[in-house]
């Protein structure tokens, strides 16, 4: 059975490059009728935090990437109280590396390495290990520790010094794996030192606590960024010395901002929280995920997950590194939303609404979001779209003062239909027909009355449609925001 594996460091948020790996993990684990493993790799033991295993969980709980083993949150009752705690599922437990390092599963590997001489304990500081690199005009370890006696090791032992382990690398010798993405790579050795796979703390080093829980979680294949194709030469070693069988890896481009550098907090957002809290659909970032790095062959550019997993293959994955577009992201975006009711996109953006302060009745906050529909890219845009329909206080953009060209036939005609207005039922339609019967007697264009019209009641120079808009805001504050209008055009000339 097909074992795929996302297993992030709990050291911030879940970035976009990460949240790709899991999304490719994932499908292609679906489309193989295989498992999906989530494990937390929590080794870093200064910068891992509780808080951001929440957060990775919570991540990918709103893209909707489901994993079938792991930790997951839980809302249980600790002291009397409902609190959100961290579970786990699955038989291959336990999903992080420190509750795997205190159980001894990684000692236990790194003894078995020394027993046959295949690892070494290393009692040399960083400060040592520096100096002798100064002396010797050398970029790697040494191998300082490599042939100490046994007798040399128990005094250093005695003596109270906590050793690391290091694992014995054979030089000159090629390592060779068959990318599933890029094909054959070969590293030789030569280029590789006696790498440290236990800290002297006794936490695992990453590639050392990776092949073991890799095997024991009958991981099969491993897909992960190019960043780490330099760790796999050592991972392919430490599963020929512990006698592994180890799995197939496919290794995905780097995601690069439009300036083609590696994409970080100066190109924009870059965590799943960011672009949350900015007002991004899930299925719009999975979508735009997606297509970082893996296409169709009828390079089609809109899918729901079902279509994802259906037509994934590693195969149709690109060698070549993926640039992060943030326009077509808000375009796909946009799409997604557009394709929601107004009672979806209510819902959905009511927190933005909240927080703008927008007050109104619900089915009338819907209809100006049916309005406005069309426009809306970001959910965080839908509260200034249709505020003016709330607030009395509406601006008036800088643009409108440039698009009047008689300050007194716009004042006269606007007078003129606030009298109408007085005397009509202010439906659309009729809206519609008395707007445009005293355009034709006026013996001027429509726009000469639709624009002016706009600006007054909305302070904008672009809107939804004048009638619907017109009938929504009502007859009375209508006439309002007209006269307040005139006032304002008196201080413009």
């Amino acid at each position: 059975m097909v074992r795929v594996r996302f297993a992030p460091s709990p050291t911030g948020y879940l970035h976009v490059g990460g949240a790709r790996t899991a999304l490719y993990n994932y499908l292609f684990a679906r489309k193989n009728s295989g498992k999906f493993v989530l494990r937390i790799e929590d080794t870093d033991e200064v910068r891992s935090t509780f808080e951001s295993v929440k957060q990775i969980i919570s991540s990918l709980t709103f893209l909707g990437i489901e994993w079938d083993e792991g930790p997951f949150l839980d809302k249980q009752m600790v002291n009397g109280k409902w609190q959100m705690v961290i579970d786990e599922k699955g038989d291959y437990g336990p999903y992080f590396q420190s509750k795997r390092k205190e159980m001894g599963i990684y000692e236990k590997y790194a003894l078995k390495l020394l027993k046959e001489d295949k690892a070494y304990y290393c009692f040399c500081s960083k400060e040592e290990i520096e100096e002798r690199k100064k002396k010797k005009s050398i970029t790697h370890y040494d191998g300082y520790c490599r042939n100490l006696s046994k007798e040399e090791i128990e005094k250093k032992l005695k003596e109270g010094r906590k050793p690391a382990v290091r694992f014995k690398v054979d030089f000159e010798k090629d390592v060779s794996f068959n990318d599933l993405i890029r094909g054959e790579i070969t590293f030789n050795t030569k280029f590789i030192e006696d790498f440290v796979i236990l800290k002297s703390s006794g936490y695992p080093t990453y590639n050392f606590a990776c092949v073991i829980d890799d095997y024991l979680m009958k991981i099969t294949h491993v897909i992960r960024g190019d960043d780490h194709i330099s760790n796999t030469p050592r991972q392919i070693l430490l599963y020929e010395a512990l006698g592994f069988e180890k799995p197939y890896f496919a290794h995905l481009p780097m995601i690069l901002g439009e300036d083609k550098k590696r994409l970080s907090k100066r190109h924009g957002a870059v965590s799943i929280e960011e672009f949350k809290r900015n007002g991004y659909l899930p299925e719009a970032l999975l979508n735009y995920l997606a297509l970082l790095g893996w296409g169709t062959e009828d390079s089609k550019q809109i899918f729901s997950l079902s279509e994802m997993i259906e037509e994934f293959d590693l195969k149709r994955c690109s060698k070549s590194k993926a640039v992060f577009d943030y326009g077509k992201l808000i375009w796909l975006n946009g799409y997604y939303i557009r394709k929601k009711s107004p009672e979806e996109i209510f819902k959905l953006s009511f927190d933005f609404i909240k927080e703008y302060g927008i007050d109104g009745e619900i089915e009338r906050i819907k209809k100006a979001i049916e309005l406005e529909k069309e426009k809306i890219k970001l959910l965080k845009d839908v509260p200034y779209l249709i505020s003016f329909f709330f607030k009395d206080d509406i601006e008036i953009e800088e643009d409108v003062k440039k698009k009047i060209k008689n300050f007194k036939n716009v004042e006269k005609n606007l007078k003129n239909l606030i009298e109408l207005f007085k005397g009509i039922d202010f439906k659309r339609d009729e809206i519609e027909r008395v707007l445009r019967e005293y355009a034709e007697k006026e013996g001027i264009k429509t726009k000469e009355i639709f624009h002016p019209l706009r600006f007054s009641v909305s302070g904008r120079t672009k809107g939804p449609s004048l009638f619907e808009m017109l009938e929504l805001l009502g007859k009375e504050k209508v006439i309002k925001r007209i006269e307040r209008f005139l006032e304002w055009l008196k201080k413009q000339e």
